[in-house]
């Protein structure tokens, strides 16, 4: 099902000079997606306005999607995707222009995949807060300025609502499957919560039923890394010229996210004690493999996002707790109508699989008995993107259910 894109449309060109800092010499100030670039794949409808939960108000919210498969006559078989803290909407497909890499999940989405868009209408939404082409800090407020420091808190939950919102505008009134892993594992337990009547079968791989102190502290020094570089300028960094922005400190609070998505196991076979360029990294100017390792996934994350999205987004994932104001998390869970599937990794640091297991002793139905389903694994958290045939196996078991 295609819809028009909003008029922002006209603004669209082939290129940008700051495009073209992404991918040559230093980053650009910002990574987001932002009026004038390539679309890409992108969709874009305006769901109107959204109070949030802890105060604020939004007056326009923008949704950028992208959707795959053909969503049938009695809309029974449209599956939402929920992206996780650093995903977008490009979940599938390949690598482009106005798309910085290749769809997240795209071995899992397609043709004859787990997710069978010969059978399934897909659809990944952007969140709420992001910064490839929803409404967030990056996007132009009604002054004419980018939100940036205005920009209002979010939580979970303000996520959820906008994307009920944005489902409403498709005209999907029930979702057959709604999938998450990670963040979006966190979302998709809301929409189960939130929307009960509206998820016929809820997937959560590798997420949490609440956000643990533990979490919330290594999160709490990412966004204290970002907002100390001097160029961060209290979140009014956008118009600085090109060759500067606050990505040094953004690529730092990637390398110590990326520290938790893998696992002890991999980085002590992968990297041991070895050194960068085959030269000791013991003395004055030598460095360890994994140094280098964390070095180029900061650096490559700081082309295709954004700061203060980042903040953004660690801040609604700190405020993720599904027992807030519901009598707990156990009755939260209880609430829950739909089939379920917890899936969680054994080897899994950020979102251990004690969490996931607490999540299936508190529901009504999951199709895999008392217990979360183990994914083995020696890649931790990122498991859920690489382990294919694993999750891929999961994903089809929920979709027959």
């Amino acid at each position: 099902m295609d819809r028009a894109r909003d008029n922002d449309s006209d603004l669209f060109s082939p290129v940008t000079d700051r495009m073209i800092a992404r991918v040559a010499g230093k980053p650009p100030v910002t990574g987001a997606w932002l009026v004038g670039d390539p679309p890409g794949r992108r969709q874009f409808v305006h769901v109107g306005k959204q109070d949030l939960e802890f105060g604020g108000h939004l007056d326009c919210v923008r949704v950028a999607y992208e959707t795959w498969g053909e969503l049938n006559a009695d809309h029974s078989n449209a599956v939402l995707v929920l992206h996780a803290l650093t995903g977008d909407s490009h979940v599938a497909g390949v690598r482009e222009l106005g798309h910085h890499t290749a769809g997240w999940w795209a071995d899992q989405i397609g043709p004859g995949r787990p997710i069978d868009t010969d059978r399934f209408y897909v659809v990944c939404a952007n969140v709420l807060g992001g910064c490839q082409g929803t409404t967030g800090p990056s996007t132009m407020r009604p002054s004419g300025q980018p939100w940036g420091s205005q920009f209002p808190y979010v939580s979970i939950r303000d996520i959820v609502h906008a994307s009920h919102n944005f489902s409403t505008t498709l005209g999907i009134d029930r979702w057959h499957t709604v999938i998450g892993p990670s963040m979006g594992g966190m979302q998709a337990l809301e929409w189960a919560i939130m929307y009960p009547d509206d998820v016929e079968r809820l997937v959560v791989i590798a997420a949490p039923a609440v956000t643990s102190a533990d979490r919330i502290a290594v999160n709490s020094v990412q966004v204290d890394m970002i907002r100390s570089d001097p160029d961060y300028l209290g979140g009014d960094y956008y118009d600085l010229p090109e060759g500067r922005g606050p990505w040094h400190s953004l690529a730092l609070a990637r390398r110590v996210a990326v520290t938790s998505y893998r696992s002890a196991e991999e980085f002590n076979t992968r990297f041991g004690r070895s050194a960068q360029s085959g030269v000791s990294p013991l003395g004055k100017g030598g460095r360890f493999a994994i140094e280098s390792y964390l070095d180029f996934h900061g650096n490559k994350f700081t082309r295709r996002f954004d700061a203060n999205t980042y903040i953004t987004m660690l801040e609604a994932m700190n405020s993720h707790d599904i027992g807030r104001d519901r009598g707990g998390v156990v009755e939260a869970l209880g609430s829950i109508t739909a089939k379920s599937l917890v899936v969680g990794i054994d080897s899994d640091r950020l979102y251990g699989i004690d969490e996931q297991h607490a999540i299936v002793a508190g529901l009504r139905t999951h199709i895999a008995g008392d217990e979360a389903v183990v994914v083995h694994s020696p890649y931790g958290h990122d498991s859920f993107l690489i382990e294919r045939e694993a999750i891929g196996a999961q994903l089809e078991r929920i979709l027959a259910a």
